[in-house]
């Protein structure tokens, strides 16, 4: 599977490529892998998948029961969550490893990271929850743990 991603910004582009089967391997975390995958772990018990967007992109977009809220950063203004370090360590117990999710799996990539600095075996989940931008600038279409039909809520 892969969603062609088009840079018209600075930002960095999420990985295009979601493997079908393990993990890809990344720098400085454990790896990056489906959306399928994460889900796979967190049903089996391998996983806890941590949803680090902020409270505003849940509550407005929607989320995945059952995910463990530890933001990343605040919205407004995306400041830095100063109880991150506490939050995610409390949220992945001893043994279980952290699928992270973000908007389109940018932000989860540090959150990932930093996760793994404080010990914890963390992943990136590709795509996140709404995937890339299409060409008129929408998500949903191009990849993303919605897209993929994972379970998710709104509201």
């Amino acid at each position: 599977m892969t969603s062609k991603a088009s840079s018209s910004s600075s930002a960095p582009a999420a990985p295009s490529t979601v493997p079908d089967g393990g993990p890809q391997p990344a720098e400085g975390y454990a790896g990056d892998v489906s959306p399928q995958l994460a889900w796979q772990w967190v049903q089996s018990g391998q996983a806890v998948l941590v949803d680090v967007r902020t409270d505003a992109e849940r509550d407005w977009v929607g989320f995945v029961p059952g995910a463990v809220a530890v933001p990343w950063k605040h919205w407004p203004g995306m400041a830095p969550n100063p109880q991150y370090d506490a939050a995610i360590l409390a949220a992945v117990p001893p043994g279980r490893q952290a699928v992270l999710l973000c908007r389109s799996g940018v932000r989860s990539v540090a959150a990932a990271r930093r996760a793994t600095e404080l010990g914890l075996k963390a992943y990136n989940i590709l795509e996140g929850f709404e995937g890339d931008p299409d060409e008129n600038g929408h998500r949903n279409l191009k990849g993303g743990w919605r897209f993929r039909g994972l379970p998710w809520r709104q509201g």
